[in-house]
Parts: C-alpha cells; structure tokens; sequence
C-alpha cells in the first residue's frame, strides 16, 4: 500500500485505515498525470508520504468520500484532513511544509507561474478529451501546434532554463507529466524545441 507501485484498490476494497503520525498519504494512480504532479512535488521537498493506488475504472466505493468527485490525487493528512485537485494538492505541499520553496515568494512571479498554468490547462483538457474520447490526436495537431508555440514563447521571453526561472519551481512541476508523455501522445514533434526525456 505505501509505494508508486502497489497494486490498485478498486470496488470492494477495504478503505485504508488512518495516515500515520507524521505522515502524509496520497490517493493516486500511477499513470495519471495530475496525480504525477503530486508525486513529483513530494519528492522534491523530501516529504515523508505513503501512495494508495487506485483503480479508476474500478473505483472503490470509498474513495468518494475523499473526494466527492471520485478522482485522484487527493492528499490525507493523520488528522484525517482531505486536499483535491492537483494544482491544490502541490500549493498545500508547498505552502505547509519546509524546505526549499517551489513558489516564488514575489506575488509578481507568482501570479506569472498561475497565469501560465492556466494558459497550460487549456492543452491539457484538449488532450485529456481527445484521449478520453478514443479520438485521434493527429486531427488536433494545428490546434496543439499552436498552444505549444505560445509556451515555447514565453519561455523565449522569459529567457530562463525553467518556465519557473533557473531553477525548477512549482510550474515545471506542475507541467512536466504532460511533456513526458508527448512522445507516447505521438505529440514530440509538435514542439518547437527539442524535449530531452
């Protein structure tokens, strides 16, 4: 139950019992990529977690409780405390426990990182409802194009290693699962740079 790779819980499975003292415990599933985001921004503040895998086309009854909409990642904290949605999951990360911060401490910058992500969402939800829908990724290569040109764009503009600055920060974090999975997406060669993976 405590690793990225432990087998999924799905319908009929037994809810976990309560998050150990001085750890923190993510509902996720190993592919998806929002719950990746979570994964990445744990590892990169050394936080002390647990992953319950769960399977969502089988989803167990309880996991409904954790999240009303029965999706992952959701965090639980040993007070029995539940964060959802992955832009929520990594800014709680972030914000209650120490270590390097991933976020800028300037409100500038940090308006920055969230108007990029939002501007990064939009590709997302296209791939995520061609995906869901069986369709053909290929028919919406002008349109993905184009979204990606804009990124690369600003990250011309910005004239930095990382769209968070020179070093990794939240926004890279919270963009990376997308651009690893380009090449599986058959999207690589929409980018305008080459993607080291």
């Amino acid at each position: 139950m405590a690793g990225d790779h432990s087998r999924s819980l799905g319908k009929g499975s037994a809810a976990p019992g309560p998050v150990p003292e001085g750890v923190i415990r993510l509902y996720s599933m190993r592919f998806c990529p929002f719950a990746q985001r979570t994964r990445l921004v744990l590892r990169a503040k050394g936080i002390r977690h647990e992953v319950v895998n769960i399977n969502l086309k089988n989803k167990p009854d309880w996991i409904f409780e954790k999240n009303p909409d029965g999706l992952v990642p959701v965090l639980e904290t040993s007070k029995g405390q539940l964060i959802y949605e992955s832009p929520i999951t990594c800014e709680y990360l972030d914000e209650a426990f120490p270590g390097r911060k991933l976020m800028p401490s300037d409100p500038y910058e940090r308006a920055l990182q969230k108007m990029l992500l939002e501007h990064f969402s939009k590709i997302t939800s296209v791939i995520s409802k061609a995906l869901k829908e069986g369709g053909d990724l290929t028919a919406l290569t002008a349109e993905l194009a184009e979204k990606f040109g804009k990124l690369d764009e600003i990250l011309s503009q910005r004239n930095t290693v990382f769209y968070g600055g020179d070093s990794t920060s939240l926004i890279d974090y919270m963009m990376w699962p997308w651009f690893e999975r380009l090449e599986a997406f058959q999207l690589k060669e929409l980018f305008p740079f080459p993607i080291v993976f």
